[in-house]
């Protein structure tokens, strides 16, 4: 009856990234960062995983010599996003068949 949350996506942080990602496609590092009021470090290590699970691509670069970190959502973490929500649709709505 309950579908099994994607325990990557599970993760407040995670999910932020991704929920904001599915918006915008692409986005700065700096820009996540300020919309999930996060620390450096730990997006950093948050996208990593998202990054390692293939939910996002990420793409190192410099800028007028500052570097710049790029991140884009992937179709696998599009696909991934939206099992997770019709998951938990199965948790607010048990008896219908989502």
């Amino acid at each position: 009856m309950f579908k099994d949350l994607d325990p990557i996506l599970h993760s407040q942080l995670r999910l932020a990234v991704v929920s904001l990602l599915i918006g915008v496609q692409e986005a700065e590092f700096t820009f996540i960062r300020e919309k999930t009021g996060s620390t450096a470090g730990n997006l950093s290590v948050q996208i990593n995983k998202l990054k390692d699970a293939g939910y996002v691509d990420v793409a190192k670069q410099f800028k007028d010599n500052y570097p710049l970190t790029t991140c884009r959502i992937t179709t696998k973490g599009i696909d991934a996003f939206e099992q997770y929500v019709k998951a938990l649709q199965s948790y607010m709505n048990p008896d219908s068949k989502i």
